[in-house]
C-alpha cells in the first residue's frame, strides 16, 4: 500500500525540538553523504551494489560508537538508506540522474516511516504528531489528511518549519469527462496560452519591486560578508552573515510559494475543464543549457543566456507537466505530450511551415501564404490540439479544425548562376 498523495502542513515546534531538528537534520545530511561515498567507492573499486539491508546493520554499528549519529532516531536513517536505493534506482532505471551529494545549504529535512508515527487531532485547527526522540510536534491543520499515512518529513525553508505526510488515499482513477480538447502553450513571455481561449494566462509577478531591490542588497551584503569571513574569520560565519542569509532564504521561499500557488491552480483548472490536453514535449535540460565556454572558445551572449535560462525555469515547465500527469487521472483527462518542433512556425490554417510567418520573436504570427493572422503563442497552442488528437486518435471534441498534413514552405531553387558571386568572371 504506497502513497498516492502528499499533504504539507506548516509545523510550530517549540525552541528545543527546533534546535534537536536542526541537529538532526545535518546528521540526515551527512548520513546520506557518507552512505553515497561508500556505495561509489565498492562500486569503483569491486563493482559491488551495495544496498540498504546491508547498510542498515553497519548504521546500528556506528550509532553505537558514534554520538551524533546515535542521537539520531533509528527510523529515520534507515529511511535515508532506502531514499539512497530509490535514487540509484531511477539512476538505473533512466529516470533521474546519478545521486548527488547534499551540500551544507541544502534543504534540512528528516524522514520517518509511517509506522513510527502517531497523529491526534487537538481541535479544528490544530493536530500534533509524535516522532521518536522527540515527542508531540503541533501543526496547523490547514486540510483534513484524508487517508492512511505511509510516511512523514519534516523539513524547514526560509519560512519555517513544515511536515508533509504521504497519504494512501486508495483514489481510483476518474472517469473521462468528455469535456472538450485543447492545447497548451507554455512559454516565457506568456505564461500559458489555451487553444480554446482568446486571452494568455500570465503569472503575477513573483517578487515586486521592492522585494527584488531588497534581494538584490542582501545578495550584495552577503558577498561581501562572505568575502570578509573568508579573509578574517578563517571562513566561520559571522552572526550578522547568518541573519542576511535568513533574510534571503525567507524572500526566496515567498517567491517559490507564489511560484507553487500559481502552478498548482493552473494545471488543476486545465485538468477539470478539458477532456484532453496537449502540451509540448519539451526537453527542459537541453533548453537551459549554458553558453558559457571555454577560454579558447569563449561562449556568445552567455549573459543573455543566462537570463534566458532563468525566465524558462521560473516558468517550471516540468513541475507543470508533473502536476498534470497526476491530475489529469484525478479529473478524468487525457494528457498527450507532442513533439515541439516548428509548432511556433506553422499555421494552424493551413499547416505551412516558414520561419517568416513570423518575424524575430514577435507576438504577431502571420502566415506568408493564407494570410491568417493570430497571436503567435495562441497560434501555436492550436498547432499543439491538432498534433496531439492525431497522435492519441482522440474522438474528443474540439473547437478548432486543422489539416492532417503539415507542409513546408516552398523555397525557389537557386540556379548556378544565381549563387555565382557577382564578381566572378
Amino acid at each position: 500500500m504506497k502513497a498516492d498523495m502528499g499533504r504539507r502542513y506548516r509545523a510550530y515546534p517549540t525552541d528545543g525540538q527546533g534546535q534537536v531538528l536542526t541537529r538532526w537534520g545535518h546528521t540526515v545530511r551527512a548520513l546520506w553523504n557518507v552512505a553515497l561515498e561508500q556505495r561509489m567507492y565498492l562500486w569503483e573499486q569491486r563493482r559491488y551494489t551495495l544496498r540498504s539491508a546491508e547498510q542498515c546493520k553497519q548504521l546500528t554499528a556506528g550509532r553505537a560508537d558514534l554520538e551524533w549519529l546515535g542521537e539520531l532516531p533509528a527510523q529515520a536513517g534507515q529511511q535515508i538508506l532506502r531514499q539512497l536505493d530509490q535514487a540509484h534506482d531511477n539512476f538505473w532505471n533512466l529516470q533521474a540522474g546519478f545521486p548527488r551529494r547534499k551540500k551544507r545549504g541544502h534543504r534540512l529535512s528528516i524522514p520517518f516511516p509511517g509506522q513510527a508515527i502517531e497523529i491526534r487531532k487537538l481541535n479544528r485547527k490544530w493536530a500534533e504528531v509524535r516522532l521518536p526522540k522527540l515527542g508531540w510536534l503541533r501543526f496547523r491543520l490547514s486540510r483534513a489528511i484524508g487517508g492512511t499515512v505511509r510516511n512523514a518529513t519534516v523539513s524547514r525553508d526560509g519560512n519555517g518549519w513544515h511536515i508533509s505526510f504521504g497519504i494512501h488515499t486508495g483514489r481510483q482513477p476518474g472517469a473521462p469527462n468528455k469535456k472538450l480538447a485543447c492545447g497548451v502553450d507554455f512559454g516565457v513571455a506568456v505564461s500559458a496560452f489555451v487553444s480554446t481561449e482568446t486571452t494568455p494566462r500570465l503569472m503575477p509577478p513573483t517578487l515586486t519591486a521592492n522585494e527584488k531591490n531588497r534581494l538584490k542588497a542582501l545578495e550584495q551584503r552577503r558577498a561581501r560578508q562572505l568575502t570578509y569571513a573568508k579573509k578574517h574569520n578563517g571562513g566561520r560565519y559571522s552572526r550578522r552573515l547568518r541573519q542576511t542569509i535568513t533574510q534571503i532564504a525567507k524572500l526566496t521561499a515567498r517567491r517559490t510559494n507564489r511560484r507553487r500557488d500559481f502552478t498548482h491552480k493552473l494545471t488543476t483548472d486545465l485538468a477539470k475543464n478539458h477532456g484532453m490536453i496537449g502540451i509540448e514535449d519539451l526537453r527542459v535540460k537541453n533548453m537551459t543549457k549554458t553558453a558559457k565556454g571555454s577560454v579558447e572558445t569563449p561562449g556568445k551572449k552567455v549573459r543573455a543566456k543566462a537570463c534566458l535560462n532563468r525566465a524558462i525555469l521560473d516558468g517550471t515547465p516540468g513541475e507543470r507537466r508533473r502536476q498534470l500527469e497526476y491530475k489529469t487521472r484525478i479529473y478524468g483527462s487525457v494528457l498527450v505530450a507532442v513533439p515541439p518542433f516548428h509548432t511556433s512556425q506553422t499555421c494552424a490554417a493551413c499547416g505551412l511551415v516558414d520561419p517568416q510567418s513570423r518575424q524575430g520573436c514577435g507576438r504577431l504570427f502571420a502566415c506568408t501564404r493564407c494570410g491568417h493572422e493570430d497571436d503567435a503563442d495562441h497560434n501555436a497552442s492550436v498547432e499543439i490540439e491538432a498534433r496531439a488528437r492525431r497522435t492519441s486518435g482522440s474522438d474528443i471534441n474540439s473547437t478548432h479544425s486543422a489539416p492532417r498534413v503539415r507542409v513546408r514552405a516552398s523555397r525557389p531553387r537557386r540556379t548556378r548562376e544565381a549563387q555565382r558571386p557577382a564578381h566572378a568572371g
